[in-house]
This record gives structure tokens, sequence and C-alpha cells, in this order.
């Protein structure tokens, strides 16, 4: 059992699948998502705000459709999680000064408070990993992941 409870994962050997990262990466995803949803839980908001908020926050007048595609949520589940952030007063949306049709986002206060409350989540989520990894190997986690990311962005792209 581990200490949340839950029934510890046996390690089977991966067959051919040895080699494949995508079962290793869905297995961290959902690790992490599970968690996240439960440190978070509390404050009621869709999954994903806070990567919107920081992106928002990191990336000033970024449309949304840049917006969904980095934070891999579809344009549709972007506004939905925008809509809420703006009803409680963590976002808000402007009229574009370059571009009339368009709308650009920005944190409030509040936002920002959230965010950086959500974020102390996150970290206190991440710390086993971290601690398992330390900080060089961290960050090279993160640097490949981002490589891999780019690499089948670049493969549709061709």
């Amino acid at each position: 059992m581990t200490k949340s409870g839950e029934i510890a994962r046996e390690q089977m050997d991966w067959g051919i699948l040895s080699g494949s990262v995508g079962p290793r990466i869905r297995l961290l995803r959902n690790a992490m998502q599970m968690r996240s949803i439960s440190a978070s839980a509390p404050y009621g908001l869709p999954t994903g705000s806070l990567t919107v908020l920081a992106l928002v926050a990191a990336n000033p007048g970024s449309s949304q459709i840049a917006l969904a595609r980095q934070a891999g949520i579809n344009k549709s589940g972007l506004v939905g999680i925008v809509d809420e952030l703006e009803r409680r007063g963590l976002a808000a949306r402007d009229r574009s000064q370059s571009d009339r049709r368009r709308n650009t986002l920005r944190v409030t206060p509040e936002g920002e408070e959230m965010m950086n409350t959500l974020f102390a989540l996150v970290t206190e989520q991440e710390a086993p990993i971290r601690d398992a990894l330390g900080a060089k190997d961290m960050a090279l986690l993160i640097s490949l992941v981002d490589r891999a990311i780019t690499a089948l962005e670049e493969s549709e792209e061709a």
C-alpha cells in the first residue's frame, strides 16, 4: 500500500513496450493529475486553471489559440476555463488594441494570488519527483520532455 492508501502498482515486464515512452508518460501524467485534482479540489477550479493563469501571466497579450496550444487544451476547453476564471474575478478579457476583433487576457491581482496558491500546491505535489531526481535531473527531465514535444509537433507539420 502507498501512503495514500492505494494499492502499489505491481512491477511488470513492459514486453515490446520496454523502449516506449508513451505508457510511462501516461502513468506519470495520470499520477500527477490525480494529485493535482485532489489538492486543488477545495478551490473548485477546472483542471488546467493554474496552467492558463501561469501562461497568461507570463505571456501578456497572447491569443487564446496560442494559449490553448501551449497548455495542451482544445479551444473550447480553454474558453470554459477562461469563462470560469473571469466569472471568479481571477482573469479579465480586454479588447486588443491592435485587433479589435480579438480579446487579450490578463490575470487580476486576485488571480495572481490564486495562481501562487495553486503553484505552491503543485510544488508540494511534485516534491517526491524532485526529491528522487534532484535539481540537475529534474531540469534534464523537463528539457527532454520539451524536446520530445517539439519533435512530435515538428513531425506533424512535415
